[in-house]
C-alpha cells in the first residue's frame, strides 16, 4: 500500500512538472533568426522549464501563423498591416527587439574588396538597367579598382519577405523609376535576376554565382564572409556596412509611442542607408497565464542580457531608451 502512495505521489509530481514546464512555439522573419536562435538557446540554459522553438520561415509566413493562431508569438521585420492586425482582433503588440543593416553583397571574380555602388549604380543594377560589371556608372567611383566584363546577375527573395519590403522601401524613397516600375513590400516582381528562400538562400546563391549581388542582412554576409559594397547615402558618402554605421543611422531615430519607426533615407553624414528595427509580435490577452508569463520573460532577456551578444552575429544593440519604451510596453501583457 505505501509503495502504491509512493508510486501515486511519483506520478502526480511527473504530471506536475510536465505541466510546468511550458513550449513556446514562434516563427517570423529570417533577418533576426540566427540572433533569436541564440538567445532561445542562452534562455533555457537558464530557465530549463521553458522551451523557445523558433523557425525562420520569412516575416510574411510567421505573421500568417501568428494571426492563425498557429504560433504563440511571431516575428517580422515589417509592422503588421491594418487587415492583419483586424484578423487578430487587434490583440497584438509590435515589439522591437533588435535591429540591423541591410548589405549590397557581392561575388566579382577579383574585387575582394572596396566596391563603391552610387546611388545611380545600385538602381541601375537592381532594374536590370547596368547588365556588366565594367559599366561606366560603376567604373566612375571606383578608380583602382580593375572591374570584369562579366554578366550582372541580380539575387533576391523568392518568398515574402520582411528584409525585402525594408530594401524596397529605400529603393522607393531614392528613385521614382524603381518606385514606378517595382515597388515596395514583401513581395515584388524583380525585372532580372534569380531568387533564394530566406536571407541564407541568398547568401548561398550569391557564394556560388561569380557576378552575383544580392541584398542580405548584415550578420549573414559577415559570418558567410561574403564581400559588402559601400553604399552612397543621402548626404553623398559612401559608407560601408558595420555595426558602428548602423548604429549611427538608429542613434537619431525617435520611436513613436506605437513602437513602430521605419529609416527609409536617413540623413546623417555618416548614417548607413539601410537599417531597420525587426519586431517580435506578441498577443496582448494570453488565454494560457503560463505562455503569457514565459513569452514575458524572454522578451525581456532578449531585451536586456541578449543584447549583449547582438553584435556578435551582426546586429545593432537598441539604444536604451527605445529598451525603456519596450519593456513598458511588454509589461502590458497578461
Amino acid at each position: 500500500m505505501t509503495r502504491n502512495i509512493l508510486l501515486a505521489t511519483l506520478l502526480a509530481a511527473s504530471v506536475f512538472q510536465a505541466n510546468a514546464a511550458t513550449a513556446l512555439n514562434a516563427s517570423g522573419a529570417t533577418f533576426p533568426a540566427p540572433l533569436y536562435l541564440r538567445w532561445a538557446a542562452d534562455f533555457h540554459k537558464a530557465n530549463a522549464d521553458t522551451t523557445v522553438n523558433y523557425q525562420g520561415v520569412g516575416s510574411g509566413a510567421g505573421v500568417k501563423q501568428f494571426s492563425d493562431g498557429i504560433t504563440d508569438f511571431g516575428a517580422s521585420d515589417v509592422a503588421m498591416s491594418d487587415a492583419e492586425i483586424t484578423k487578430v482582433s487587434g490583440n497584438v503588440l509590435m515589439l522591437p527587439a533588435t535591429a540591423g543593416t541591410i548589405v549590397l553583397a557581392y561575388n566579382i571574380p577579383g574585387v575582394q574588396a572596396g566596391l563603391k555602388l552610387s546611388r545611380d549604380a545600385y538602381i541601375g543594377i537592381l532594374l536590370g538597367t547596368i547588365k556588366s560589371w565594367n559599366d561606366p556608372i560603376i567604373a566612375k567611383d571606383n578608380s583602382g579598382i580593375t572591374l570584369p566584363n562579366l554578366p550582372v546577375t541580380v539575387v533576391a527573395r523568392s518568398d515574402g519577405s520582411g528584409t525585402t519590403a525594408v530594401f524596397t522601401a529605400h529603393l522607393d524613397a531614392v528613385s521614382a523609376d524603381f518606385a514606378s516600375k517595382v515597388g515596395s513590400g514583401k513581395s515584388v516582381t524583380w525585372p532580372v535576376g534569380v531568387a533564394g528562400k530566406g536571407n541564407d538562400g541568398v547568401t548561398a546563391l550569391i557564394k556560388q554565382t561569380p557576378g552575383a549581388i544580392g541584398y542580405v542582412e548584415f550578420g549573414y554576409a559577415e559570418n558567410n564572409k561574403l564581400t559588402m559594397a559601400a553604399l552612397q547615402n543621402k548626404a553623398g558618402n559612401f559608407i560601408s556596412p558595420s555595426i558602428e554605421s548602423g548604429a549611427a543611422t538608429l542613434a537619431s531615430v525617435n520611436l513613436p509611442e506605437n513602437l513602430r519607426a521605419f529609416i527609409t533615407d536617413p540623413e546623417g553624414a555618416n548614417d548607413y542607408p539601410i537599417a531597420t528595427f525587426t519586431w517580435l509580435l506578441v498577443k496582448k490577452t494570453y488565454t494560457d497565464a503560463a505562455k503569457a508569463a514565459a513569452v514575458k520573460a524572454f522578451v525581456n532577456y532578449g531585451l536586456t542580457t541578449g543584447q549583449a551578444v547582438a553584435p556578435e552575429l551582426g546586429y545593432i544593440t537598441l539604444p536604451a531608451n527605445v529598451v525603456a519604451k519596450v519593456q513598458a510596453a511588454l509589461a502590458t501583457v497578461k
